[in-house]
């Protein structure tokens, strides 16, 4: 049974009457195998826009090989392995038809290092072994402080395989001022970034541990995430699991993460975006944001969530702004999700402030409007399963909620609303009142 026929159960339950039998729907979560990662899926998938370049011709034919280990690398998990990965790259990309391999049942210790394209031939990456970064702090590359593998400027480039992206991310949890309040706030790396690319299909890879973001798409069109596996410890700090940013047309489809912070991040200068049967947790959920920070100008659109479970996370579906700031975040859609155990599964924050003193009220936001949740169903941790909070002076509009069913196990749910123009369809529990003065 699928996730579409449980959230459809799960509807008819509360349309029945028998909303204390949800409970018993969730016995069918663990055949949500689709979810979790599982890389022998061999299910036909519906056409995302991204066609798969393993079904293009232009891809087939013979490859030349370029392993890492025939550049001096030495995958004993002790040794720097960082000129070997960049001889080996600088020969791949030099090539018309090539796969840089980096083999299985090896741990490859690489530093801070910027891979550049662009590249003569469409790329395979094939990544069976691990990847680790040094281990201790004092290691890192002191002139690339905010990014581990980076992969730039890039055009029909495959990264696929088995392995292992590995970040060593606890020395640089230990040193946050998130773990510890008299630390000084720093920035940390991100463990994998896809920059300035084009045409670009992450598929079957772990990426887990990383010193913060775990994997970033900025600057990017055309790219394609399948079947990845992101995790850290629920307490790792601003270990995001998917962040985009100033990029269009990104799928991602059949990932499972669990991070210490969002499982997906989507922030200023992002469109066409689709994700779809997506697993989080733990975590922060699904986030559109934040956007306006430091009164800046964002603009976020086209964004499509369709099928996702999230357990034991702090939000679920959340678009967060700061006050100040300006822009929209508009033509958003969030659907087919079940929620196990989220304190807020439902949240549209508009006064979103992640600051060591308090923010100053301000009467610019980023303007949010046609917003849609349909089919949402699931357990609320927090009394407040749904939560409008919109800035007076400029209020969140047409948001429209189908088909939503959360309920508390232990207290009855409610919702808070603040200047949200917001409409009901079908059966919507617990109910919604939003008004407006100028709607009144």
């Amino acid at each position: 049974m699928g996730i579409f026929t449980i959230i459809l159960v799960s509807l008819l339950m509360i349309i029945n009457g028998t909303a204390e039998k949800l409970h018993d729907a969730f016995g069918m979560i663990g055949e949500l195998g689709s979810l979790n990662n599982n890389n022998n899926n061999n299910e036909d998938d519906e056409d995302d826009g991204i066609e798969a370049v393993e079904m293009s011709s232009s891809w087939r034919g013979k490859r030349c090989v370029v392993n890492v280990d025939s550049f001096g690398a030495v995958g004993d998990g002790i040794s720097d392995d960082t000129q070997a990965f960049i001889g080996a790259w600088n020969k791949a990309c030099s090539m018309q038809k090539s796969v840089l391999l980096v083999p299985k049942r090896r741990r490859y210790v690489v530093n801070a290092t910027i891979f550049n394209g662009p590249c003569v031939g469409k790329l395979i990456v094939k990544i069976e072994g691990t990847i680790i970064a040094p281990a201790k702090i004092k290691e890192w590359d002191p002139k690339l402080t905010r990014i581990w593998l980076a992969y730039n400027n890039l055009t029909s480039v495959v990264f696929k395989g088995n392995g292992v992206i590995d970040g060593s991310g606890a020395p640089w949890w230990a040193a946050s001022c998130k773990r510890n309040k008299s630390l000084p706030c720093t920035k940390a790396p991100t463990s994998l970034t896809i920059d300035n690319s084009s045409d670009i299909h992450v598929r079957d890879l772990t990426i887990r541990n990383s010193q913060q973001f775990h994997f970033t798409i900025s600057r990017s069109h055309s790219v394609s995430v399948s079947n990845v596996l992101v995790t850290a410890p629920a307490d790792s700090p601003n270990t995001d699991g998917i962040h985009i940013l100033n990029s269009t047309k990104v799928v991602l489809k059949k990932c499972k993460i669990g991070t210490g912070d969002d499982c997906i991040s989507i922030i200023a200068g992002s469109s066409n975006i689709k994700m779809k049967s997506i697993t989080c947790g733990p975590g922060h959920g699904i986030s559109i944001g934040s956007l306006g920070k430091d009164n800046a100008t964002d603009f976020v659109k086209k964004i499509h969530l369709d099928g996702a479970f999230f357990k034991n996370t702090t939000n679920g579906v959340r678009i967060k702004s700061w006050q100040g700031g300006s822009g929209y975040a508009k033509e958003i859609k969030f659907e087919n999700v079940i929620m196990e155990d989220v304190k807020n599964p439902i949240i549209i924050d508009q006064f979103y402030c992640d600051s060591t003193t308090p923010c100053a009220n301000q009467t610019s936001a980023v303007k949010i409007s046609d917003i849609k949740f349909k089919n949402i169903v699931g357990f609320t941790q927090s009394e407040v399963a749904m939560k409008f909070a919109c800035s007076d002076t400029v209020p969140c509009k047409n948001i429209h909620l189908i088909n939503i069913a959360l309920i508390s196990k232990n207290t009855t749910a409610d919702t808070f609303c603040n200047s949200a123009t917001v409409s009901e369809f079908g059966v919507v529990v617990p109910p919604v009142y939003c008004l407006l003065q100028d709607d009144a």
